[in-house]
C-alpha cells in the first residue's frame, strides 16, 4: 500500500484529472462529478485496484470533493444574488433524504451494476446537454406539495447514485420550470451540498474491501485523490471561466455532451462485460 511508485504514479493521473476537470467547470459550468467518476474508475482500474466496491470508492470520493467545490460555488453566488433561498429550504429535506437513501443503496450494490446506472443516466445527461433548448418549458413555477414531494428525493437519489452535485439534474429541473438559467445554476450549487454533505457522511462509514482500496482511503473515500483534486480545480477552475468569457462556450457544450455520452456508453459497455 505504501509502493512510492504506486502513489507516485496514482498522484500523477489525479493532478491531470483534477486540471481538466476544473477547467471544463470553469468553462462549461458543468459539475466535476460528472468527470471524476470515471476518470476515478479508470485511474484505480489502471493501477492495478478493482474488485466489487471500486464504484462506491470512486462515488463516494467525487462527493467529497463536491462539499468543497459546492460550498466555494454557492458563497460566490450569493454574492451576487443569485441563490434562490426558497426553493434551497423547501427542497432541502427530500434531497438529503434521497442522498441517505442513494448511500444506503449503493453500499449494497456491485461496481458492475453502479457502472450501469452511471452508464444509463449519463447518457440521459448527455443527450439532454447536447438537445436541450432555452425555450423547453414543463411549467412556469416549481414543483410544489406531492410532486416536490416526490421529484426532490429523486433528485438526491439519482445524484448520489451517479457521484455528483445538483447541476446536473438540478439545473434542467429549475430550466425547464420557469427558474433562469443563471439562478438555476447558482440554486443547484446549493443542492451540491445537500447531497454531498449527508452522502459523504454515509460513505466515511463504509468497509471497503482490500482490492477495491487504493492507499489513504478512509470508508469509501479516498484522500488522496480528494486533496489533490481539490487543489486542480481550484488552480484550474478560474482559467476555464476565463475561457468561456473570451469565446462561445455553446459549441463546445454540444462537443462535450457528446464526449459525455460516449464515457457513459463505454461504462455501460463495461458494466455487460462486452
Amino acid at each position: 500500500m505504501d509502493d512510492p511508485v504506486l502513489l507516485l504514479s496514482l498522484g500523477a493521473m489525479l493532478l491531470a484529472i483534477g486540471a481538466f476537470a476544473g477547467v471544463l467547470a470553469g468553462l462549461l459550468g458543468v459539475g466535476g462529478g460528472i468527470i471524476l467518476v470515471p476518470a476515478f474508475f479508470y485511474a484505480f482500474q489502471t493501477l492495478g485496484f478493482g474488485g466489487a466496491q471500486l464504484m462506491q470508492v470512486c462515488l463516494a470520493t467525487s462527493l467529497a470533493t463536491i462539499v468543497v467545490t459546492s460550498l466555494r460555488s454557492v458563497l460566490s453566488h450569493n454574492k451576487k444574488g443569485a441563490v434562490d433561498w426558497e426553493i434551497l429550504r423547501t427542497w432541502a429535506p427530500g434531497i438529503a433524504l434521497g442522498a441517505l437513501i442513494g448511500v444506503a443503496v449503493a453500499a449494497n450494490l456491485r461496481s458492475g451494476a453502479l457502472q450501469a446506472i452511471f452508464g444509463i443516466l449519463g447518457v440521459c445527461v448527455g443527450l439532454y446537454m447536447g438537445l436541450s433548448r432555452s425555450e423547453w418549458r414543463l411549467a412556469d413555477a416549481m414543483p410544489k406539495g406531492v410532486r416536490r414531494a416526490v421529484m426532490s428525493p429523486v433528485l438526491g437519489f439519482m445524484s448520489v447514485l451517479m457521484g455528483i452535485g445538483g447541476g446536473s439534474f438540478g439545473v434542467p429541473v429549475m430550466a425547464l420550470h420557469g427558474v433562469t438559467i443563471h439562478r438555476a445554476v447558482a440554486t443547484a450549487a446549493g443542492f451540491g451540498m445537500l447531497i454531498a454533505v449527508p452522502s459523504v457522511a454515509g460513505f466515511l462509514l463504509l468497509d471497503i474491501a482490500e482490492d477495491s482500496r487504493p492507499p489513504f482511503t478512509i470508508g469509501a473515500v479516498n484522500l488522496v485523490a480528494f486533496g489533490i483534486v481539490i487543489a486542480m480545480t481550484l488552480i484550474t477552475a478560474p482559467i476555464g471561466a476565463r475561457l468561456a468569457h473570451a469565446m462561445d462556450p455553446k459549441p463546445l457544450k454540444r462537443v462535450f455532451a457528446v464526449f459525455l455520452t460516449l464515457i457513459a456508453l463505454n461504462m455501460l459497455r463495461k458494466a455487460l462485460g462486452w
